[in-house]
């Protein structure tokens, strides 16, 4: 896909851990229990220097901290990772987002002053007080603001990006007129693509969810239209129609269609089966390190490896993991230019051109970088 003195972007989730529950992450079953498969690992200061050379850090243009399962604010090294990179690299972009609820002011005065003008931090607030804890559960407002408004007086570049609910849908104004007299740069509306389930191959108006009391709430997306995911009701569209013969094969032997030859498909997985995939982070020269140290192309390449709803090692990736072995893509084992000359990343890549899923194609990068990938329009 590309080669190590290429890589201009690293995407490092420093820890699994997290002090919210929301119920539409995957490091907990639908906000309750946590996911079964997670071991809260997390990446020291130590494994830092282990995994990246200071040369290749020099190479870098961006190193941002956010991941599947983790907040880099409860990890322990969070902030002397950022000065490391800061230090070996004064131009450096430097980036994380985070739910803001944790550590003290003067940790987020001192982040601030480490990422200067060269980065930013966004703040995922999806609502205001009497709403953002419906979703971000287990956090503080108080402290969200408290720990906001320090970063940003202390000269740090704040994002508020506020994902949209039939909960919070009316409070989108009144939280950017907040995020303006804070100070914060920029307010993002997001649009949520998790209402569309690619297993399922279908949509839901709502998601039932569960407390760690084992209480269910409901979340339920927008109903105001205009805060729709366009590609989720597109995909919807797509889903809503019956399902199709798609041929295994095109002719038998006598050169006729032969019924036996064709398998039931949806048509999502239609879609995904014969869509085309133009990789992002091929094209920004981006690679993924997990709090385990291992080394995947992205973050939904490696969200696939413990989906709490799978067996262990029981959804696609893990056939390409198994090919080389988990170990030699672990980046606390191997260098970063070892793995990238193993075949693991060309498995990969060669998997867009399989006929199908079951072919072999990867289905998550037909989902994310596919025609009408999930991720497409999630911004208005």
């Amino acid at each position: 896909m590309y080669s190590y003195n290429e890589i201009k972007t690293v995407h490092l989730e420093i820890t699994e851990k997290c002090n919210a529950a929301c119920p539409m992450c995957a490091r907990n079953i639908n906000g309750g229990e946590d996911n079964p498969w997670l071991q809260n690992a997390e990446l020291s200061l130590t494994d830092i220097h282990t995994i990246f050379p200071d040369d290749f850090i020099k190479q870098l243009n961006h190193m941002f901290m956010c991941g599947n399962y983790g907040d880099p604010i409860v990890a322990k090294d969070t902030l002397a990772v950022f000065k490391h990179f800061r230090k070996v690299n004064p131009n450096i972009y430097l980036s994380m987002n985070t739910n803001g609820s944790a550590r003290t002011q003067d940790w987020w005065r001192d982040l601030a002053k480490t990422i200067g003008t060269d980065g930013y931090v966004i703040f995922s607030i999806d609502g205001l007080e009497d709403t953002n804890y419906l979703y971000r559960k287990n956090t503080v407002w108080e402290k969200i603001i408290d720990n906001a408004k320090a970063f940003v007086d202390a000269g740090g570049i704040a994002h508020w990006e506020y994902i949209v609910f039939e909960h919070n849908q009316h409070q989108i104004e009144e939280a950017k007129r907040l995020s303006e007299q804070m100070g914060f740069q920029k307010f993002q509306v997001k649009t949520s693509s998790r209402f569309f389930s690619s297993v399922a191959g279908s949509t839901k108006s709502y998601i039932k969810t569960v407390n760690r009391k084992g209480e269910e709430i409901v979340i339920r997306e927008p109903s105001d239209a205009l805060y729709a995911n366009q590609t989720t009701k597109e995909m919807s569209s797509i889903a809503e129609e019956k399902e199709i013969l798609f041929p295994t094969k095109k002719i038998d032997l006598l050169g006729k269609l032969n019924p036996e030859m064709f398998d039931s498909r949806s048509k999502v997985q239609q879609h995904y089966d014969t869509t085309s995939i133009k990789c992002k982070v091929k094209e920004e020269k981006s690679i993924y390190i997990s709090a385990e140290g291992i080394l995947q192309p992205c973050c939904w390449v490696a969200g696939q490896m413990y989906n709490w709803y799978h067996t262990p090692k029981g959804s696609q990736i893990w056939s390409f993991i198994n090919r080389v072995g988990k170990d030699k893509i672990n980046t606390l084992n191997h260098t970063l230019e070892d793995i990238l000359d193993n075949d693991y990343f060309g498995s990969i890549e060669r998997s867009w051109e399989k006929s199908s899923c079951n072919e072999g194609k990867l289905q998550v990068c037909a989902k994310t970088c596919g025609t009408n990938d999930a991720f497409a329009q999630q911004y208005i």
